[in-house]
């Protein structure tokens, strides 16, 4: 059965999943690089994105089985790029450049539509307007019956948490201080929502924690 998750989400040690001020210099805020760090160094997002190299062991067991089994991803619209309010035009294509690291569907969440983006490497971005659950049900459909994976941000992942929807998450706390930016657990109650944390491994660059939906 299909499940929602989150998979190697990274937050500082004060909570917070991305810094301030997005923008096409900051795709993860400022400092929010800092956050990544323990994935950018192994070997799985080295060789995405046709590099050499990398350190293997936990952190990067970690790296490879967050893309196991994934069938289709949701992204909330700043995921996909800094273009705000209605689309200007349609030459933003995403972060990534040609080739995408998705390989599947992607649906992103946005308030103003736009046409189906095909790029290579299988990837297609699909601008959805409807409501969280509707955009879940066409992922699942997509995904048949593989795993839809929640990639963010932090608003996006909060929206989906309250309403009960993410069966799991594997959240990677990175041992760096933000002080600002987008906190991921700001105004929620994860025990009230049923959330619990089933397990953790720590390394010397972050610790991976298992957060699921109790039954």
């Amino acid at each position: 059965m299909s499940k929602l998750c989150v998979r190697g989400f990274s937050f500082s040690l004060d909570g917070y999943g991305a810094g301030p001020d997005q923008s096409l210099d900051n795709p993860l805020g400022k400092g929010g690089m800092a956050l990544h760090q323990w994935a950018f160094a192994t070997k799985t997002f080295r060789t995405m994105f046709g590099q050499d190299g990398g350190a293997t062991g936990i952190d990067d067991d970690f790296a490879q089985r967050s893309f196991e089994n994934i069938g289709a991803w949701i992204l909330g619209r700043n995921m996909f790029g800094p273009v705000r309010g209605p689309w200007p035009d349609e030459s933003w294509k995403g972060w990534w450049g040609d080739i995408p690291p998705y390989h599947v569907p992607v649906f992103v969440l946005t308030h103003h539509a736009r046409a189906p983006l095909v790029m290579d490497g299988g990837t297609t971005f699909h601008f959805v307007t409807d409501s969280i659950e509707s955009v879940l049900d066409q992922a699942k459909r997509a995904a048949k019956g593989k795993d839809v994976r929640l990639g963010g941000g932090v608003a996006t992942i909060k929206q989906y948490l309250r309403a009960g929807l993410i069966d799991e998450m594997h959240l990677v706390m990175s041992p760096v201080f933000m002080g600002t930016g987008e906190n991921l657990f700001a105004g929620l109650d994860l025990p009230a929502l049923g959330y619990a944390c089933t397990d953790r491994v720590s390394t010397p660059a972050a610790t991976h924690l298992i957060v699921t939906r109790q039954a």
